[in-house]
């Protein structure tokens, strides 16, 4: 069985370069040594040319040379994406060609002989049919999308065999969603586990991709680059490269992917809603957001024509305000961010206001669209309708740990107890110790779980447990509060609990 892993690091072009410095510290520069200090490493990562843009920017120069030297050893093969993260299928051809050309050309100046592109990441995977046949016009190999788009359904790949695109020389390659969900959640944490995973998901000839953001590692899961570089040191694992795969799976089958996201849920598809969280239907942001860009883009055009001096400035402007990200803190599902949908709008409105000989009708409507954006989010934020929003989301999108466990029954019934109690016995540590903060945090966590309130938190207290605990003790109290459940569980399910 061969493995293909997938990351992706981006930043928005105008990150603060606080939030920056954060990242870099707990994420890129741990992970990316890491990758280049094992010599079994292969793995397969975009990163967009706008972070290397802002590498180059803030002083971060060593990140730029850890990445050449790991793609000429062979540890990381780069793909090509979108340079200012544009969500792809919403945007006219000409832009997306646009956005892929320039970011080729930066990550080439960058990243020199070690950039060899042979396949390509779509921002968010947003993929389209006409996005494959743009792809296969510009040489790429091929693509990497999640497993939903296969036939809308999740668990529906056959992972033996080679895929490609009808009507294309493309590739394409579906990420495994369970394993990389599982992998992102930091459930799991040891290569043994991550073994049992994907040998529960595949055929024993099967190979696995999973995908997902790099920044998993380390800045929103402390400590979660550690089971890289433990698998990297595991010689039982066949680490690949996603482009090495054909190399050993030589039948190919011939598949038709259907629109959708890596978010994208099968009720999603059924309901033609697949790109939500960028176009949103009911949401009159989203429509206004696009009606200003489509305004901005066609002054900027214009001008390019009449091929006036401020044209190329302005273009480099309109490329960074294509950016997906204040479409995405527009959605409210449950992704929300007054300060960047402002961020946003002022950018484009921007544009419009600097274009030489602006129509006046043109720049009134820009500046009626500016304002409502703004005044509409900030309508909704004090209504409390954003919260309203976000709780209903969170109530069909999220399940409490007591839920998955307890009230499944079986021998889950068993992680329930053993987790409550390991969180019990950390309390009593804690207090014994005379650390009564960190007591309070464990009863917090304790009753947050049994309440089934855990779903609230930003660190998940299962998660936090997880780095309080070495991962072997807590997999054995897991183990035996199983077997006492299984020792004491006669065989009709109406014998006691």
């Amino acid at each position: 069985m061969y493995w293909a892993n997938f990351l992706h690091i981006y930043q928005p072009a105008d990150q603060q370069p606080d939030i920056l410095e954060s990242v870099v510290a707990s994420c890129y520069r741990p992970l990316l040594s890491g990758i280049l200090a094992h010599s079994r490493a292969r793995m397969t990562l975009n990163i967009n040319g706008a972070l290397l843009e802002l590498f180059d920017k803030h002083g971060y120069h060593d990140l730029i040379d850890i990445l050449r030297e790991a793609g000429k050893q062979g540890m990381i093969e780069f793909t090509s994406s979108a340079k200012y993260h544009a969500f792809l299928p919403l945007l006219e051809e000409q832009e997306i060609y646009r956005q892929i050309t320039i970011n080729n050309e930066t990550n080439a100046y960058y990243l020199g002989d070690a950039w060899k592109p042979r396949g390509f990441f779509p921002p968010e995977m947003g993929y389209t049919p006409s996005l494959a046949h743009i792809l296969d016009d510009l040489g790429f190999a091929w693509v990497i999308i999640d497993e939903i788009a296969c036939h809308g359904t999740v668990e529906s790949v056959d992972y033996t065999k080679i895929h490609r695109i009808k009507g294309t020389n493309l590739r394409v390659f579906f990420r495994q969603r369970r394993i990389s969900n599982l992998i992102m959640s930091a459930v799991v944490r040891r290569p043994e586990t991550l073994k049992k995973a994907i040998a529960e998901d595949i055929e024993s000839r099967g190979y696995a991709v999973t995908a997902m953001d790099g920044e998993t590692f380390g800045h929103h899961r402390p400590g979660l680059e550690n089971l890289l570089f433990e698998i990297f040191s595991d010689s039982s694992f066949n680490l690949v490269t996603i482009s090495q795969l054909p190399e050993y799976y030589r039948e190919e089958k011939e598949v038709e992917p259907i629109a959708s996201t890596w978010a994208s849920s099968e009720r999603d598809l059924q309901k033609g809603i697949q790109f939500l969280s960028w176009k949103d239907p009911e949401n009159p942001i989203h429509a206004w957001q696009w009606e200003l860009t489509s305004l901005a883009l066609a002054n900027v055009r214009a001008c390019e024509q009449k091929k006036h001096p401020e044209a190329e400035l302005l273009r480099g402007r309109m490329d960074i305000a294509l950016a997906s990200d204040h479409f995405w803190w527009a959605s409210a599902k449950p992704w929300w961010s007054v300060e960047m949908i402002e961020d946003g709008a002022w950018r484009l409105l921007s544009i419009i206001k600097s274009i030489p000989h602006i129509d006046p009708n043109t720049l009134s409507r820009a500046k009626e669209l500016y304002e409502l954006i703004v005044s509409t989010a900030f309508q909704w934020q004090r209504s409390g309708k954003i919260r309203e929003m976000a709780k209903h989301y969170q109530s069909v999108q999220r399940i409490p740990f007591k839920e998955r466990t307890l009230e499944e029954g079986g021998e889950e019934q068993g992680v329930y107890h053993a987790f409550i109690d390991m969180m019990k016995r950390l309390e009593k540590e804690s207090a014994n110790r005379e650390e009564y903060e960190q007591a309070i945090l464990w009863r917090d966590a304790r009753y947050k779980i049994e309440h089934k309130l855990d779903i609230y938190d930003a660190l998940n207290a299962i998660d936090l447990l997880r780095t309080k605990l070495p991962h072997d003790e807590i997999e054995r109290t897991i183990e035996a509060y199983k077997s006492r459940y299984r020792a004491m569980r006669g065989g009709q399910p109406e014998q006691r609990e």
